[in-house]
């Protein structure tokens, strides 16, 4: 990336780009689609932001982590906790979204609809 008196900067954004599921990359290495980021008037680091639908599967898999066991293994209240969280995060208006988290939760799509019914009721 760059010099040396830009690694606090860089280290301050990485937890960010990879909660995001990003890649941090040379400036001129950035492509169109691209966020290239400035500190003290040069260019710094570039960030290729992911995919939506491989954003879903990073969300996914911190979620595992953070919760230390796979999501399938979760009670039903916890994984009702799961798909609100992911509801607020704007998983389902990704394609397959519905499939990805059924998928994730060991339940079937019919049940995570339940689900999201069962938030938009209370």
């Amino acid at each position: 990336m760059s010099g040396a008196g830009d690694e606090p900067f860089i280290t301050a954004v990485k937890p960010l780009v990879d909660a995001m599921g990003g890649e941090l990359l040379p400036p001129d290495e950035a492509g169109p689609d691209d966020v290239v980021l400035s500190w003290q008037g040069s260019e710094v680091v570039a960030v290729r932001l992911p995919q939506l639908a491989d954003s879903l599967d990073h969300i996914l898999a911190a979620m595992e982590r953070k919760r230390g066991k796979p999501l399938a293994d979760l009670d039903r209240k916890a994984k009702q906790e799961v798909v609100r969280v992911l509801e607020a995060r704007g998983a389902f208006s990704v394609r397959h979204g519905v499939e990805t988290v059924a998928s994730a939760l060991g339940v079937s799509r019919f049940t995570v609809y339940n689900y999201l019914n069962r938030e938009k009721g209370s």
